[in-house]
């Protein structure tokens, strides 16, 4: 070689070396612009396409797309490229953390048969980039969305403390869980009134898809299976096709009670750093169902307080007032010498008797809760009586004595009750009796006296009112008194106690 070719040789290898070292330079600022182009923004999806873009761009691929781990679609171009050709795919894991977020994919380089070491050393460098840029979108990302939920809990509180209802919350709960989940579907399930904890729940609020036909449905225990882990649905509700779903428990529900999301069959799963998210709400809908327990025994004590002030007025006032009067009056008998007058004073001292005893058991009514009264037989005695008087024009008296709710079994009860029932139904519908008198004592033995003015009744409701008089170890006897009355005298022997 002659020194003139050696020259030339050398030139054009320094030539080739500072194309070389200009390429690089290019290469290292287009990484650099990528690299910045890439953390420019915070909103995680356009974070991940500038990151397809810029690596595209940056090694001269035709396609690119990034696979998000758990994701079941692809963001950027689809590859299409066929399996047995592996060299033609540069790919690279994107870590944030020591996690694996997901992978970015490059195919088909431009004018070039494949990829090269050097495209993929870039490659991995804008992985790493865009691993801290991910991080970075997703810090945003939860920021944002931690400002929603406490917006939302906000709401909520304000909507509690201005009055709203307990329906009213439990809907806009429901509403705001969907808005923040990207759910189809949310539900608010409570235990059904008086049933055991675990038998099921009913559909107390529900919002989205389906939300009118699924309202006040009732679901199995098969629900309790997505508190302890389980993501999917199924066919646990009885319309609708959902999947996915994400539940949580309401606290202070006697262990029953769950906020439930749910989407569509085939969309993807709830992540699940939302299920804290979801525990708030859950925790802002218990809070609405205490809130309404303290207002309703709020309102039951100024009921109760109430109650108490007007039995007091009526022991402390009246009844002494009319206890008085009826003294006078009796005192005053022994001096009238017309006899027609002497027996008008003494109805008029009986009648303030009766009326005495009458409003002393309104006064012991008044001292009755309405859990009391449901199971009360005072109350069902006075209930019974003014049943079989409606609709008639007829005012039953009815006098009890005696601690009639704390002797009388709940059998015995029973049975009086319904002795009671067919007696005065059948003198005020059958008989057509104008006036009726009831007296309920108990004492070592219950007695129930029961005198009408009615048809004498029939043989079917003489047998009953014997043979529930035989079930309790009583009598029960039915004469026609003086006055062409009918007076049926019933007892039932009591337990010691």
């Amino acid at each position: 070689m002659s020194d003139r070719e050696a020259l030339d040789a050398l030139v054009g290898e320094v030539h080739d070396r500072l194309a070389q070292v200009v390429r690089t330079r290019d290469r290292l600022l287009g990484l650099l612009e990528a690299v910045l182009a890439v953390a420019a923004g915070l909103e995680l999806d356009a974070t991940l396409r500038r990151i397809v873009q810029a690596g595209t761009e940056l090694i001269e691929a035709r396609y690119g797309a990034l696979a998000v781990v758990g994701e079941e679609s692809l963001i950027g171009d689809p590859i299409g490229l066929p399996p047995h050709d592996p060299g033609a795919v540069l790919d690279a894991p994107i870590l944030v953390g020591d996690e694996v977020f997901g992978t970015i994919y490059l195919a088909e380089k431009r004018g070039a048969a494949g990829f090269t070491p050097d495209d993929r050393a870039v490659l991995t460098a804008l992985a790493a980039a865009a691993g801290v840029a991910v991080e970075n979108a997703r810090r945003f990302e939860w920021s944002r969305t931690r400002e929603r939920w406490l917006a939302a809990n906000a709401e909520i509180n304000e909507r509690l403390l201005y009055g709203a209802s307990t329906q009213e919350t439990l809907n806009l709960v429901a509403a705001r869980t969907r808005e923040l989940t990207g759910a189809d579907c949310v539900l608010v399930l409570l235990p059904e009134p008086d049933k055991a904890a675990g038998t099921g729940l009913v559909i107390t609020a529900a919002v989205g898809e389906w939300s009118a036909e699924l309202a006040r449905e009732r679901i199995g225990a098969g629900w309790a299976e997505l508190l302890d882990g389980a993501d999917d649905l199924g066919g646990l509700l009885p319309v609708g096709e959902f999947g996915p779903a994400l539940a949580v428990r309401l606290p202070a529900v006697d262990g029953a009670g769950a906020l439930l999301a749910v989407r569509a069959k085939g969309r993807p799963r709830f992540a699940a750093d939302l299920r804290p998210m979801l525990a708030t709400l859950a925790n802002q809908a218990a809070m609405a169902l205490e809130f309404a327990e303290t207002q309703r025994a709020r309102r039951l004590l100024d009921v109760l307080a109430d109650r108490d002030r007007i039995a007091g007025d009526l022991h402390d006032h009246v009844i002494q007032r009319l206890f008085a009067t009826g003294m006078s009056l009796q005192g005053t008998v022994r001096r009238i010498t017309d006899q027609e007058a002497a027996h008008r004073v003494t109805r008029a001292v009986e009648e303030l008797d009766a009326t005495v005893r009458e409003i002393r058991t309104s006064i012991f009514d008044l001292h009755t809760t309405g859990e009391d009264r449901a199971a009360s037989l005072r109350r069902r005695l006075l209930d019974t009586v003014a049943e079989c008087a409606a609709g008639t024009a007829v005012a039953p008296a009815v006098r009890i004595s005696g601690p009639v709710d704390t002797l009388v079994p709940d059998e015995i009860g029973d049975h009086v009750v319904a002795v009671l029932r067919a007696v005065v139904g059948a003198a005020l519908r059958l008989g057509r009796a104008g006036e009726v008198t009831i007296t309920v004592e108990a004492g070592r033995e219950l007695v129930l006296v029961i005198v009408d003015n009615g048809a004498v009744p029939s043989p079917e409701v003489v047998r009953a009112v014997r043979a529930a008089a035989t079930e309790c170890d009583g009598t029960a006897t039915l004469d026609r008194i003086t006055g062409g009355q009918n007076r049926l005298v019933w007892h039932a022997t009591l337990p010691m106690m």
